[in-house]
């Protein structure tokens, strides 16, 4: 057997062209271990065993601002409960947060904690929404030929088998459909049943040109094996479906799940398994948003579906206070490596109601993605886009036919989805005050749209001439 060197054996005289790499480069393997949970008053006699049972889990999640109180107890102020408490009642989201999630927030400063921003809404930090806002902004269902199955792309289809999650996302883009009704929002019906995805299946069928079909929702987590087996299997018998890709959040608020419901990781790896026999790919999508919620139990439950041959990819949200810094996005990305989980997309934050405080510029993704690409290798680098308002698509973030950075209007094109110019909006309390004030005016803003689109026009025109001008010969 070969004996490996260590550091102590290694000659003093080589030569290193590079410094030493500084502590904080490695802070990616550093990832929360031992009993964390028992910090929160209410789980302060809760052992591992308990703790890593999802059935625990799910029935101890908070829904309710007074169940969070009794969970917390005198470890918060009562004026955070009380803005808890306003933040409810304006949310558009049904509020859902496992005993995981809450175990993770830093309680002593729950204000600008990156986990408490993206699942529990507090009154005193909404903004109002975008004036060009609507709830569907990416026309989901105008997209849909069956109910709860968005055909939008070519060759590729959304498939929305459910309508509730183990956690509730704030920033979530199926506001409309996703969670119990709201004080702001009565929702679309997608319930879990096979009569409406027979629908979906038969329109599969009758559709040879679609290849790869992403089971979603809601989220893919809350069926049931025998669901998971169903849809997996009656799509890898439709012959020209090549791919299928289930979405879940669960793996990053719930990992719980992965490491004992033996059933359901056991059918998802039977589908993998078929689609391999088919050679057809089946792979785990999941949602990931920052470091801090990849802990020791994150990469035992993701190193079992590892083993199992389970590939997993990550599409995140880029989010104010969350992770809209280099720093936090290059960290994400690297533990999200470090777990085996393979960085996929970094959205810019979609046009949702009740979350203005959320979302970031374009330019700040821009930025961003610069620093990201390089960090780490290609394939564990995600791509940044914009998933254009009406329809239009997934777009790389710097591929805008025109970005007005002062009125923070972009204008994307999507050839090969519809045609048209598809406009996404920065949040107005990003801009310059000057700016902040025209966005007040209903016919101001009209000005500044139709000036953004005539400078696209322009764009596309000159791009489109440029291209026809002959080559020199031999080139």
């Amino acid at each position: 057997m070969v004996k490996l060197p260590t550091l102590d054996d290694i000659d003093d005289g080589i030569v290193h062209l590079k410094p030493p790499v500084a502590p904080e480069r490695l802070r990616h393997k550093e990832l929360m271990d031992g009993p964390f949970w028992q910090r929160i008053p209410a789980y302060r006699d809760v052992d591992e065993a308990q703790f890593l049972d999802h059935n625990w889990q799910a029935r101890n999640s908070i829904t309710k601002p007074q169940k969070l109180l009794d969970t917390l107890q005198d470890i918060v102020p009562k004026r955070f409960y009380d803005d808890v408490i306003a933040g409810f009642r304006s949310a558009p989201m049904s509020v859902r947060v496992s005993p995981y999630l809450l175990s993770l927030v830093d309680w002593d400063n729950p204000y600008d904690d990156p986990l408490r921003i993206q699942f529990i809404p507090v009154g005193s930090r909404i903004q109002p929404d975008h004036p060009k806002l609507t709830l569907d902004s990416l026309h989901e269902q105008a997209d849909a030929p069956v109910p709860g199955f968005t055909h939008r792309y070519w060759d590729k289809a959304l498939f929305l088998t459910l309508d509730t999650c183990p956690v509730y996302c704030r920033f979530c883009t199926r506001s409309y459909a996703v969670g119990i009704d709201t004080e702001e929002v009565e929702k679309v019906s997608l319930k879990a049943r096979e009569e409406r995805w027979d629908q979906a299946f038969r329109y599969i069928a009758s559709r040879p040109e679609l290849e790869d079909v992403v089971i979603s929702g809601g989220d893919s987590y809350q069926l049931k094996a025998r669901q998971i087996r169903l849809i997996g299997e009656t799509l890898l018998r439709i012959d020209h479906i090549r791919r299928i890709r289930f979405a879940t959040k669960g793996p990053a608020v719930m990992p719980q799940k992965l490491i004992s419901d033996h059933d359901w990781v056991s059918a998802l790896t039977d589908v993998v398994a078929l689609g391999r026999t088919l050679h057809k790919e089946v792979v785990l999508h999941t949602h990931f948003n920052h470091p801090n919620e990849i802990t020791t139990i994150t990469k035992r439950a993701l190193d079992g579906l590892f083993e199992r041959g389970v590939t997993v990819r990550n599409q995140s949200v880029m989010q104010r206070g969350v992770n809209d810094t280099v720093e936090t996005m290059q960290l994400l990305v690297k533990r999200l490596s470090y777990v085996n989980v393979q960085p996929y997309y970094v959205y810019v934050h979609d046009m949702v109601k009740g979350v203005e405080d959320l979302r970031t510029t374009v330019q700040t993704g821009i930025d961003i993605e610069k620093h990201v690409r390089g960090y780490t290798a290609g394939f564990n680098t995600p791509t940044f886009v914009v998933d254009a308002p009406g329809g239009g698509g997934k777009r790389a973030i710097h591929s805008f036919e025109h970005y007005d950075r002062d009125t923070g209007i972009s204008v994307y094109t999507a050839p090969s989805v519809k045609p048209g110019y598809f406009l996404y909006f920065d949040p107005i309390s990003a801009l310059a005050p000057e700016y902040q004030a025209r966005w007040q005016d209903p016919a101001e803003q009209e000005r500044m749209i139709e000036q953004a689109l005539d400078r696209a026009r322009s764009g596309l025109v000159r791009s489109s001439r440029a291209s026809t001008v002959p080559l020199p010969d031999g080139e």
